[in-house]
């Protein structure tokens, strides 16, 4: 993935941000992985807020985005209140007809580049504790399972119980 281009994104970003995330939605829907996200569930002003209090980073490839994450830097919703150690991902998305293979994996270790950057020593990330394939790609990627968050408030839909994981940087 040598030739992903990552930025950080900014306003003129959003509406690309939301088709990422709802053609995302519609391709886990495609296969069959229901309950995690919905098409229209996020609109600009979810990016936006995000981009106030963490980051959001896009991946390009040939001047395409390729994929995105958003970075936050406190995630009490789902760990509670925690000492200032972790960065925590969230919504972390490939763009299917734009991405090669690898490329959720390399947006995954530029997160951790990014959380070591800021002198933190975990990523943690929280995902759909049904969701066994993307259970076990976490895994695969080097986290651990430390948790269970149960009935987990979400945007604009009835809460939702999730596997917490970490990864601890070296």
């Amino acid at each position: 993935m040598n030739d992903l281009h990552l930025r950080r994104a900014g306003e003129a970003d959003l509406a690309v941000l939301v088709r990422l995330r709802d053609d995302a939605a519609r391709w886990m829907l495609a296969r069959g992985i229901t309950g995690q996200w919905r098409p229209g569930e996020l609109d600009t002003g979810h990016f936006s807020r995000v981009m106030e209090y963490g980051e959001v980073w896009l991946a390009e490839a040939g001047g395409r985005v390729a994929g995105a994450w958003e970075l936050w830097w406190e995630d009490e919703g789902a760990w509670g209140p925690q000492p200032p150690v972790a960065g925590y991902v969230h919504r972390l998305m490939v763009d299917r007809g734009v991405a090669g293979p690898g490329t959720g994996k390399a947006l995954l270790n530029a997160a951790e580049h990014r959380v070591a950057a800021v002198g933190r020593t975990c990523v943690r990330l929280d995902c759909l504790a049904g969701n066994a394939r993307l259970n076990a790609y976490y895994r695969h990627a080097g986290y651990r399972v430390v948790g269970l968050k149960e009935g987990k408030p979400q945007p604009g839909g009835t809460p939702k119980s999730f596997t917490l994981l970490e990864k601890q940087l070296r």
